[in-house]
């Protein structure tokens, strides 16, 4: 996407803001308008072309086929997408025959919510937009704030437009909306002063995961693939997957059939993911809200691939009730069969401290590995940790027993230090662990660790506490490094990362 288009897209929606919320509104509450607008927007535009069709569609259901309830199927199939409104009204509408009555434009515009179909009401009710756009109405702002996300002064749709002026306004594509939303949050995020283990991924990062994941195995890949993220936010490790395998201008250009799933816990960013996954065309029911680690939704499911940055540094405490009785872990998933100092197996507990459960996720990807044997490839994790997933934890404990597992069944390929004050959120020292339980020969036995800390360039601006990115070129030669199995070292000193490894290896030569 032209970033010259995308930041042009990004500050009109933040100055809508300043023009209309200020004095309604506290500061931290604007992402409470601005982030549902833009998505409920975005899911207009697809639909406003069909909106005729729809109608007719409604009307051949009630007149010639007289049915008491909608054939969901035939609205879908009108639109062309898998979500629907059966209003008689688009933003545009509502805002073109608009009076000074805010009371009216309130009532069509809870019409127009009511019409659409039980997916995006989900996220409607998720955002809690309703209630906005009563509170606007009540301040005598709904009127303002509509008239901006419908105005010719931006383009929000899919489509070619004309603007004001005359000149033609590019489209805004899907990864290009994506772009937005995720530049819209990390400024909202920082203007909130949001904790460090809540922040998005950023894209280069997602990018150099991505390439390890999949070009290893790119001429393998099955015609069917599944991916997988735990953790997913808004969505962005799933829908770079996607595009990086099926995109005309991506890597591998692969004819699979790539189906994504999720879970999220925050009800906004949740919402933000399953209306990306419906404009993308992708099944929304693949997307979950709640607790990864109080609910296994995914249970008895194997997936090919998994990326993931989950939380780190956050208690897992309020979730413990459904891992553990006292002392017994009563969740399968965070248990494992180790040996005793005798050589007999026995059920070893993988909880880590309450503090962080950044493990657990790791070990929730793990339980859904699919075996070799079924696909041909197995599975491949890439996930995202701080340095407590490589020290933290006494001899025999949780943690010590997760890293001890996924070494003594040969799971870790590689880990790779990622430049400090890459994340927008957070300086601390970050890390890719790469999984895989289908290592080639010659990788058996083995862990490839990549000091990649220094391969950075320096931005002109800080991004909140985000100072680096890495270059393509970067991500090219840290993929070059790994698929060549090459050691990395800087002149006289030992790689960062191997500091760690006598930690590694000490929970396997267990205490005699």
């Amino acid at each position: 996407m032209d970033h010259t288009v995308h930041n042009r897209i990004v500050n009109f929606i933040w100055s809508i803001a300043d023009d209309c919320l200020r004095d309604v509104y506290v500061r931290g509450k604007y992402r409470d308008v601005i982030l549902p607008m833009i998505v409920l927007r975005r899911l207009d535009t697809l639909l406003e072309s069909t909106k005729e069709k729809v109608l007719e569609e409604m009307k051949f259901q009630k007149e010639d086929l007289e049915l008491a309830d909608w054939d969901e199927s035939g609205l879908k199939e009108a639109t062309g997408y898998v979500f629907y409104n059966t209003s008689k009204w688009t933003m545009q509408k509502l805002q073109d025959t608009a009076t000074n009555s805010q009371q009216i434009l309130l009532a069509n515009f809870e019409e127009y919510l009511d019409g659409f179909s039980d997916n995006v009401k989900e996220i409607i009710g998720k955002f809690k937009l309703k209630e906005q756009i009563r509170h606007m109405a009540s301040k005598d702002i709904l009127l303002d704030v509509l008239e901006k996300f419908t105005s010719t002064e931006i383009n929000l749709t899919p489509f070619e437009k004309q603007g004001p002026d005359g000149k033609k306004l590019p489209p805004l594509t899907n990864l290009g909306m994506g772009y937005v939303f995720e530049e819209l949050i990390r400024k909202f995020n920082e203007e909130n002063n949001e904790e460090a283990g809540e922040h998005f991924t950023p894209r280069e990062v997602i990018d150099l995961m991505t390439h390890i994941v999949f070009e290893p195995i790119k001429d393998k890949i099955p015609s069917v693939i599944t991916v997988y993220d735990p953790a997913c936010g808004s969505g962005g490790m799933l829908t770079e997957s996607q595009n990086f395998i099926k995109d005309e201008e991506g890597r591998i250009k692969a004819e699979s059939d790539v189906y994504l799933f999720g879970k999220e816990l925050n009800d906004e960013t949740y919402a933000i993911c399953k209306s990306d996954m419906m404009i993308k065309g992708n099944d929304p029911k693949n997307i979950k809200v709640g607790s990864t680690l109080a609910t296994d939704e995914f249970s008895g499911y194997k997936f090919e691939f998994m990326l993931s940055n989950p939380p780190y540094g956050k208690s897992w405490n309020n979730d413990a009730k459904y891992i553990k009785d006292g002392k017994s872990v009563i969740d399968p998933r965070f248990t494992a069969n180790l040996k005793n100092f005798w050589g007999i197996e026995e059920e070893a507990d993988l909880t880590p401290r309450s503090s962080d459960g950044q493990l657990l996720f790791l070990m929730e990807m793990v339980n859904k590995m699919k075996p070799a044997s079924e696909n041909g490839i197995g599975s491949r994790i890439a996930s995202v940790h701080n340095g407590s997933s490589l020290f933290t934890g006494d001899a025999e404990g949780g943690e010590s027993n997760t890293r001890r597992y996924i070494i003594e069944n040969d799971l870790l390929e590689a880990i790779i230090q990622l430049p400090n004050n890459i994340f927008y959120n957070t300086g601390i020292t970050t890390y890719i662990w790469l999984l895989n339980n289908n290592k080639p020969e010659h990788r058996k036995g083995k862990v490839q660790l990549i000091d990649a800390s220094q391969k950075y360039k320096k931005l002109r601006k800080n991004l909140g506490k985000k100072n680096c990115e890495l270059t393509s070129e970067h991500i090219q030669e840290i993929q070059d490094i790994y698929t060549n199995f090459k050691e990395i070292l800087r002149k006289g000193e030992t790689d960062i990362v191997s500091k760690y490894l006598i930690i590694l290896i000490s929970d396997i030569i267990r205490l005699q």
